[in-house]
């Protein structure tokens, strides 16, 4: 009768032990309800890539600091015969640099928002993220006389309260499915390869031509030569998207995934 007792307090103990990590399991779903990984069908949901049987692809530039990169890029896009590209503009560096804007805008690539502040949107109350999106909007609609409708939130970061808000002032949020990493300046030969290797049809490209990214331009003649030796043809993300219905996919919490992605000091 002992043994019996001793066998079943353990048996009860373990039980309730785990009813308790249920209910905990439970609490802590209830109170992180905005921070869930996976969104649910139908919400608001960022675009990395358009299916499609077309060999299109869209290369796409964030810019939001720095005057040394972006004219050699557009140098090499004017001299590859490239038409069409996305670059998505941090609000204060359009605003100090008009002319390189105008540049931009008249060769007749798309401009996208990089939103004002380079931070984590996903860290900021609602107000504050509507009032940094509105922000930029203002600004690249006075510097570019067109108002913006694609949005790469800074650092790739979002949470579906971002995609909401975004969603509410008619913007369309740009992730990417291919990214260089050329951020880290891992070497053209390296920037090459990723691209080349992961783009498939439909695929939204992230490049950048902020003043950190020392190895872009310099990878970009061969990316360019490589994709097009593959058949593909460049778009804007606009482009793109008008291609076929947006692909269901699901849409995971950047704010966690994306950190590695950038550094603060602004891509």
């Amino acid at each position: 009768m002992n043994y019996f007792y001793v066998f079943s307090g353990k048996k009860m103990k373990r039980v309730f032990f785990l009813v308790v990590a249920a209910l905990f399991a439970a609490g802590v779903v209830y109170v992180e309800s905005d921070n869930i990984t996976v969104f649910s069908e139908g919400s608001p949901s960022a675009i990395y890539s358009v299916p499609t049987d077309k060999k299109l692809i869209a290369l796409t530039f964030d810019i939001s600091w720095g005057d040394k990169r972006t004219e050699p890029i557009l140098k090499i896009l004017e001299e590859k015969g490239v038409k069409k590209a996305t670059f998505f503009l941090s609000s204060p560096w359009s605003k100090t640099h008009p002319d390189m804007v105008k540049k931009i805008v008249d060769t007749g690539f798309e401009v996208g928002s990089h939103g004002h502040k380079h931070v984590n949107y996903s860290s900021l109350s609602d107000e504050e993220i509507r009032k940094q999106i509105a922000t930029a909007h203002q600004i690249l609609s006075d510097v570019t006389g067109k108002a913006p409708n694609l949005i790469r939130m800074p650092n790739g970061d979002f949470d579906k309260r971002v995609l909401r808000i975004a969603n509410s002032l008619n913007y369309k949020v740009i992730q990417w499915d291919t990214d260089s990493l050329d951020w880290k300046n891992p070497g053209v030969d390296t920037i090459v390869n990723r691209v080349v290797k992961k783009a498939h049809p439909g695929d939204i490209v992230l490049l950048h031509a902020s003043d950190s990214c020392k190895q872009t331009h310099l990878a970009l003649p061969a990316i360019i030569d490589q994709l097009r030796a593959q058949g593909y043809e460049f778009v804007t993300v606009s482009e793109l998207i008008q291609q076929t219905e947006l692909k269901s996919k699901t849409i995971q919490d950047q704010s966690t995934m994306n950190q590695h992605l950038h550094d603060a000091a602004g891509m």
